[in-house]
């Protein structure tokens, strides 16, 4: 079984949002990717101000096994990057869900994301 926190929204490409009260939110990649990845040892994340659409490849997240995508949860505009991880991308193997990548403030229609047992419903089947 994944750690798969319940306050947390997920997406089926392994990213996990964490809302805030002002309405930001914070996006990282799930335990279950990183394991998977493996140690990840760089990664590309979206420059600041750049407009995202949801479900867009807006970065990469790259391991000594593989390099995979990273897929914007929501549409919105890139308020900030994590700076410590992109010197540190191991960070993420650490603690995958207190090691954010970047922040957005969503725009328009948010798209269903997973539930906390939804998304560990979707792990189980893989």
């Amino acid at each position: 079984m994944s750690n798969v926190p319940a306050d947390l929204k997920y997406t089926a490409s392994h990213e996990w949002v964490r809302y805030a009260p002002d309405g930001t939110a914070t996006v990282g990649v799930t335990d279950h990717a990183q394991e998977a990845l493996g140690d990840i040892v760089f990664l590309e994340l979206p420059e600041p101000g750049r407009s995202l659409v949801a479900e867009e490849s807006c970065g990469v997240i790259e391991s000594v096994k593989a390099a995979s995508d990273i897929y914007s949860p929501l549409a919105g505009e890139v308020l900030e990057v994590n700076s410590a991880v992109l010197k540190a991308p191991e960070r993420v193997n650490a603690d995958a869900y207190a090691t954010w990548l970047f922040k957005v403030r969503p725009a328009g229609e948010a798209p269903a994301l997973l539930d906390a047992a939804a998304y560990q419903a979707a792990i189980d089947e893989e």
